[in-house]
């Protein structure tokens, strides 16, 4: 069933236990996604970039689609469908087309623009009984082709963000979108924890895949209750594609049919969920 974020993230913030976010690429990633976390029996949230919006056919095509494969895959378990980094004008968008949960990331906004915008959207959101994330500090790397350098979650400004009464917080503190380099210098957990001190309040990871499954542990620990992955599936799925490319003829038994052609991605895709969503489940 579609539901909001609100009372999985609340539990996973309170048991120090983590709800994974999957972004979505197409139907085929959407089903082998659902497929993996119903038979884990685990809830879900599907994220859904802009770019990736636009790449379904827009919001109302990625609404129908999730709703139509949950009804069809007879998916029993909670699955949420949430708007990944988006603007003022996204937001409003997904929330016109039925989206349960959505993301500001207003983190490029000067501060106090972007709070104004944030207390609008969750005003809107509770209204509406939709949870919401907004972003404070900033998460190195790329996401939809625009490339950030990392800034740090601010406490003072994280406070302010809690009163106006987010559902979760994204936070800056050493995270990067896409691989992570070589002389990346890893994860600033004194932040995180006088965070989670202060605000007691569920914290987003953007940026898990790169990162150890140690420092993914310890994050959970210090109130990180939403981990975002996206890469590592992506990958998977190309060395899935290039495999079959390579070691098949495209012309030969009909390998140009997109059934037999994506059938090793598609192993691929459901067999790392899997994987994921076998972490940290004690």
């Amino acid at each position: 069933m579609l539901v909001n974020a609100k009372e999985i993230i609340q539990n996973a913030y309170k048991n120090k236990k983590v709800v994974f976010h999957i972004n979505i690429n197409n139907l085929e990633w959407t089903k082998q996604i659902l497929l993996a976390a119903n038979y884990k029996n685990v809830p879900i949230i599907l994220g859904v970039s802009p770019s990736a919006a636009k790449y379904f056919g827009g919001y109302n095509v990625c609404y129908s689609l999730v709703k139509s494969l949950i009804k069809d895959l007879k998916i029993k378990i909670p699955v949420c469908l949430h708007l990944d980094h988006g603007s003022y004008f996204d937001c409003l968008e997904a929330i016109k087309a039925k989206f349960s949960s959505i993301m500001f990331d207003g983190s490029k906004l000067p501060f106090e623009k972007n709070l104004e915008l944030s207390k609008k959207l969750s005003e809107i959101c509770k209204k509406k009984n939709l949870s919401i994330e907004c972003e404070i500090g900033r998460i190195g790397g790329a996401e939809d082709g625009v490339i950030s350098e990392i800034s740090y979650t601010n406490l003072n400004e994280a406070k302010a963000f809690k009163k106006i009464g987010i559902d979760m917080l994204a936070v800056g503190i050493g995270n990067i979108h896409g691989e992570y380099p070589s002389d990346w210098k890893g994860l600033n957990f004194s932040l995180l924890k006088e965070l989670n001190e202060t605000l007691n309040m569920p914290f987003v990871l953007h940026g898990g895949s790169g990162i150890s499954d140690t420092d993914l542990k310890k994050c959970i620990s210090l109130g990180v209750s939403k981990i975002n992955i996206n890469t590592e599936l992506q990958i998977a799925n190309a060395r899935a594609l290039e495999s079959f490319i390579k070691t098949n003829d495209i012309m030969e038994n009909k390998n140009y049919n997109p059934r037999r052609l994506y059938k090793l991605p598609n192993e691929a895709i459901y067999n790392k969920v899997i994987e994921i969503l076998d972490k940290f489940k004690e």
